[in-house]
Order: C-alpha cells, then sequence, then structure tokens
C-alpha cells in the first residue's frame, strides 16, 4: 500500500488529518441537521403556532364583537339618551369588528409563509384551503353583517326595539355561523400543527439517529485506519526485536524482511546490513580459530591494549613433538603425509582445549600450548596442563591404530609416540613480529625450558616431563616421579624434573613398586652410593621391565661411578652433555 511507503511523520500526521477531517465532516453534518431542525422548529414556534393562535382570537374577537354590539343597543335605548356614551360604544364596536378581519389576515399571511418557504416540508395544498376557507368565511361574514349592521342602527335610532331584537337575533346566527367556521379551521390548522411539531422530533430523531451513525463510522474508520498505520509501524519493530534476539542468540542467518520504506525500512536495511557484517566477521573469527585459537582471538577482541603492549606473566608452556616422525614421512606421498598431520593435530590438539589450553601455533609435527591468565586462573594452569598431557598419552594406542587405516597399509613403517614438555614461569605475552605480520605468543625461560624437557624425553625414555615449579602447582592432583636435576645453559643451578604418571589414585601397584625404588635409587645416586643407587634401579626395572628413567640412570653409575671423592659433581645431567 501507498500509504506503508510514507515516512514515520507522514502516516501519524496523516492519521491526525484523517481523524481531524472526520470530526469535521461530523460536525458540519450536526450543525446541518440542527439548522435544519432550527428552521422547522422556527417555523413551529413563529408562523404555525401564531396562525393558530390568530384564527383562536378571531373567535374571541367575534364574541367581543357581539357583545360590544349588545351594549351599543342598549346604551341608545337607555333614556334620557346618552350621546356620547353611545358614540362611544360604537367607537369599540368598530374596533372590535375590525380586529376579526385583522385577525384573521394575520393567520392568512403566516399560513402563505409557511406554504412560500422552500426550506421545510409542509403540506401546502392542505394550507392553501385553509387559507381561502379564511378569506370565504371573513367575506362572507362581512358581507352579511354589513347589511345587518346598517338595519340594527337604524332600528335602534328609529327605537324599534322588537325589530332591533330581531336583527340582534339574526346577527348572533351569522356569528356563530363564522365562529364554526373558524372552529373548523382552526381543527384544520391544528392538525397542520401537529403536523410540524411531528416533523420536527422527527427530524430531531433523525438528526440524533445520523449523528451517532457518522460517529460511529468516524471512530471505525479512524480506528482502521490507525490500526492499519499502526501496523505498518508494530509489525517491522516485532521483526527487528526478533531479529535483534536472533543476534543475540549468535544466529546471523535470518535477514529481516523490509517491507516498508520509512524510517523503520531504513532501520530494517541497516540491521540486514549489520547481520550481513556480523556474519561475515564471524566467518573471519571462525576462519581465524582455524590458524589462531579462538581464545586469542576472542582476548584480543576483548583486550587489544594487551597485543600493543605486551605483559608478563606466570604461564605454564607445553611442547608435544610426534617421535618417529622423520623416518614415518620419508615413505609418504604429500597428500598422505597431510592427511596424517591433520588427524593426528586433531586428535591431540582436542585434549589441550577440553582442557581450557591456547595452541599457539603447530611447528613441523610439534604443538606448542599454553595456559595461564586472562584464559584460566594462574593457580590451576599446571594442573591443567598436566590432565590434558595424560589425556594426550591415552589417545597413543587409538593413534596407532588409526593411522595405517588413514594411509590404507596394514601397519606404519616405524611406530609413533609423543613426547611432551611442561614447564611454568614468567614469560612476555604479545604480539611479535614485524610491521607486516604478527604473532600473539609467548616468549621466557619457561617456553625454552618446555622446549627442553620434550627433547629430554629421548634420554630418560620418557613420555611427559614436567618442571620443578609445574610440580610444586600440581601438588597430588597427578601422581609424579622426580626423574632427576637438570642444568640448563643459562641457569645457575640445576632443577629437578618429575615425569607424570598418572591422575591421581590411578597407579597400579607396579607403578607405586617402581616410584618407590626409583626414589631410593636416585636418592643412593645423589649420595654416590652407587651400590645401593644400581640395586635399588634394578629393583624398579624388575616392577616395570623396560622403564626409561632407570635404565637412563643405570648408565649415569656406570659414568660417574669412577668420579673421585672429592671431585666437583652435583650428580645433574646438563644437557650439553647430550
Amino acid at each position: 500500500m501507498p500509504i506503508f511507503n510514507q515516512s514515520i511523520r507522514r502516516k501519524i500526521v496523516g492519521i491526525a488529518l484523517g481523524l481531524i477531517v472526520l470530526m469535521l465532516v461530523t460536525s458540519i453534518l450536526s450543525m446541518v441537521m440542527s439548522s435544519q431542525v432550527g428552521v422547522l422548529l422556527d417555523e413551529l414556534t413563529n408562523r404555525y403556532i401564531p396562525a393558530y393562535s390568530h384564527l383562536a382570537r378571531a373567535n374571541i374577537r367575534s364574541l367581543e364583537r357581539g357583545l360590544a354590539l349588545r351594549r351599543m343597543v342598549m346604551t341608545k335605548m337607555e333614556a334620557p339618551s346618552d350621546e356620547e356614551a353611545y358614540a362611544a360604544r360604537l367607537r369599540d364596536f368598530e374596533a372590535s369588528d375590525r380586529k376579526i378581519e385583522e385577525e384573521a389576515e394575520a393567520a392568512r399571511k403566516l399560513i402563505n409563509a409557511i406554504i412560500d418557504d422552500p426550506r421545510t416540508y409542509s403540506d401546502n395544498a392542505a394550507l392553501g384551503r385553509i387559507d381561502i376557507r379564511i378569506e370565504t368565511a371573513v367575506t362572507e361574514l362581512r358581507r352579511d353583517l354589513t347589511e345587518d349592521h346598517a338595519k340594527l342602527l337604524k332600528q335602534v335610532d328609529a327605537r324599534q326595539m322588537a325589530e332591533a331584537r330581531g336583527t340582534l337575533e339574526h346577527i348572533d346566527v351569522l356569528r356563530d355561523q363564522f365562529n364554526r367556521k373558524v372552529d373548523a379551521i382552526r381543527g384544520d390548522m391544528l392538525t397542520q400543527v401537529f403536523f410540524s411539531t411531528s416533523q420536527v422530533i422527527s427530524r430531531q430523531h433523525q438528526a440524533i439517529i445520523i449523528s451517532g451513525i457518522v460517529t460511529l463510522l468516524a471512530a471505525i474508520v479512524g480506528f482502521v485506519f490507525a490500526l492499519l498505520v499502526s501496523s505498518g509501524i508494530t509489525r517491522p519493530v516485532r521483526l527487528l526485536l526478533a531479529g535483534a534476539r536472533e543476534v543475540e542468540a549468535g544466529r546471523f542467518d535470518k535477514p529481516i524482511t523490509v517491507s516498508t520504506h520509512d524510517e523503520i525500512g531504513e532501520l530494517a536495511a541497516a540491521f540486514n546490513r549489520m547481520i550481513e557484517q556480523l556474519r561475515h566477521n564471524e566467518r573471519i573469527r571462525e576462519t581465524f580459530g582455524r590458524y589462531i585459537d579462538p581464545k586469542v582471538v576472542q582476548g584480543l577482541i576483548d583486550r587489544p591494549e594487551v597485543a600493543i603492549d605486551g605483559e608478563r606473566r606466570v604461564m605454564t608452556i607445553m611442547f608435544c613433538d610426534m617421535s618417529g616422525f622423520t623416518s614415518m614421512s620419508e615413505g609418504m606421498t604429500p597428500r598422505g603425509l597431510v592427511k596424517v598431520m591433520n588427524h593426528y593435530f586433531t586428535v591431540m590438539s582436542a585434549p589441550i582445549r577440553s582442557n581450557r589450553g591456547v595452541i599457539d601455533k603447530y611447528i613441523g609435527d610439534a604443538i606448542m600450548a599454553y595456559w595461564g591468565p586472562p584464559f584460566i586462573e594462574e593457580d590451576e594452569q599446571a594442573m591443567l596442563a598436566g590432565l590434558a598431557a595424560v589425556e594426550m598419552v591415552d589417545q597413543v594406542p587409538a593413534l596407532q591404530k588409526q593411522l595405517p587405516d588413514l594411509l590404507g597399509i596394514r601397519s606404519m613403517p616405524a611406530p609413533c609416540d609423543l613426547r611432551i614438555g611442561i614447564a611454568t614461569g614468567e614469560v612476555l605475552t604479545g604480539s611479535i613480529g614485524s610491521e607486516l605480520m604478527m604473532s600473539f605468543t609467548v616468549m621466557g625461560d619457561a617456553v625454552n625450558l618446555a622446549s627442553r624437557l620434550e627433547a629430554v624425553n629421548k634420554v630418560y625414555g620418557t613420555r611427559i616431563l614436567i618442571s620443578q615449579a609445574t610440580a610444586d602447582a600440581i601438588g597430588s592432583h597427578l601422581e609424579l616421579r622426580e626423574i632427576d636435576r637438570l642444568a640448563v645453559a643459562g641457569q645457575s643451578a640445576p632443577q629437578a624434573i618429575f615425569e607424570v604418571m598418572a591422575r591421581p589414585g590411578a597407579l597400579t601397584d607396579a607403578q607405586a613398586s617402581l616410584r618407590t625404588h626409583y626414589a631410593e635409587g636416585l636418592a643412593a645416586y645423589r649420595a654416590r652410593r652407587f651400590d645401593e643407587a644400581r640395586a635399588a634401579f634394578n629393583a624398579a626395572l624388575e616392577a616395570a621391565p623396560g622403564d626409561g628413567p632407570s635404565r637412563a640412570m643405570l648408565e649415569r653409575i656406570t659414568q660417574f661411578a669412577p668420579t673421585p671423592p672429592d671431585a666437583d659433581w652435583d650428580g645433574a645431567w646438563r644437557l650439553e652433555q647430550k
């Protein structure tokens, strides 16, 4: 509809103008009807009723005339005769005689005015007959009485009382005849008065009914008009509200139908453009989520100053590497290798993300991840990193079975396994790179230590090694075993390193015996009681045949046993010796 293409201001003004027009029409119609009723009332009160009154007074004037005539005769018959009194009575008689004609003429004028007025509906034929009857009655009365009046005056002057009495009786008869005619005319005139009264009442009722109908129609039309316009305003608003709720729920695939071209239509079009931009941004975020961890993306959006300025925080770093990758990749096609690596990264990334870790990058077959503020609380980062490492190791058996199926071969040319290093310490977080390309990452000694621990797993034949700080933070939340002291280049003192053996309370009897014998051998080794240490490590191997750390320590004893007792020796493993 064209009305929906107008602006909201024009719609509201249009509603107001429409209602004003309907009010004016109703008012004008009421005024016209009232004016018509007023004309009818004016005719009734100023013509019909006065005309009837004049006819009624004509009867009265006739009686007054008869009374004046008798008084005049009686004055004349007095002895001695009083001529002045007689003259006065004669004047009264003549005045009353003229009043009859005056009343009749006044009634006729009013009746003719009713007939001549085109504004009102009246029975003009009946009124015309009444007018003729009045004229005829007055004319006949005047014709008959003129002769009798002259005869009566002569008889009175001659004092012929008997004849005068007879003439008076004849005059009374003529008067009675005139009165009866006037009464009949008055009856017909009263009928016309009643007819005019009924016309006034009918017009009043008609005006009330028509005014009520017009007012009701105006209200209905105004309501329908306002309903149409308001629905044209509220429906797009409801669509906008529903769209806003969809956006609030994170659904950007439902644009709003633009049904108007007013301000709300423009708002709906802008809302659709906003949804499209949000959808585009969401696609960008999803795309970035494949290359950059979604937590980092959200963190950079929420706190961009962190990426610019950088911060120093205590964080836990993890490095994970696939052992045997080089030999495994040599016999694969590029497509097969990419397929295997993508599956490997998918499987190993899931525990990191499920334990709220942030994957920093993939380096060849290695994964670098970290835990810490602002993504998680500082006091739970080490435990979550340890749990993620345990879950990653749990995935190795299934992964070893899945890789041949992915490549379509019976068995892998070389077995795959994991090496994980975890370290906790202060690092620098921020965007590092050139002006053209940046990477939000972490740097510091803890990062280097985690990388070294991942590599040291090859020396001890372990899967998960953690630093002293990480072990202190984990406490009893995981089952740990101290492996050795590690001296890292650039650090003044060696620090203990630990192996994550299992979840809390999940150690088998063999693992518990292994940890006990290994701790005894490690203590003897550090005290340079090599025979006791050798016996303890052998006992550990009996509890867990093939235990890498026990074998490594037995080799170490063979290497350091000849060391003189007074030599400067702390029993730590130095990475430069690797």
